[in-house]
């Protein structure tokens, strides 16, 4: 499984979080993951795994920031959502409508955006 990204070309720290988060995708083939950049500060990510039933937000975090943890402080502080659910509960999330159905973001997402490689 990948992780979709909803732009064609993403920027350095989102392709840093994309391969962070491909790690966890191989050992969960069946879930869905999916990323984007809300504005120039702040990444959205949103994980549906039906592996997340019986598991407490806690023990989901545990299994996917296993994968994050490789990442630089930098790339970690531009995660402003990260949505943990089951296909199921995804239907009934607030956040999870809010990801498919995003607000427009009050800062404005550069045309170019870089960010100093790790």
């Amino acid at each position: 499984m990948t992780v979709n990204l909803r732009v064609k070309r993403p920027d350095p720290l989102l392709r840093q979080l994309v391969k962070a988060l491909e790690t966890y995708a191989a050992a969960h083939p069946a879930a869905e993951i999916e990323a984007y950049r809300h504005n120039s500060v702040s990444v959205r990510i949103r994980v549906l795994d039906s592996a997340f039933a019986g598991l407490s937000r806690a023990e989901r975090e545990e299994e996917v920031w296993a994968a994050l943890n490789e990442l630089s402080d930098d790339a970690v502080s531009e995660i402003s959502l990260l949505i943990l659910l089951t296909p199921d509960e995804a239907k009934e999330s607030f956040a999870s409508h809010d990801f498919d159905n995003p607000l427009p973001s009050r800062l404005r997402t550069p045309a170019t955006y870089s960010v100093p490689s790790t």
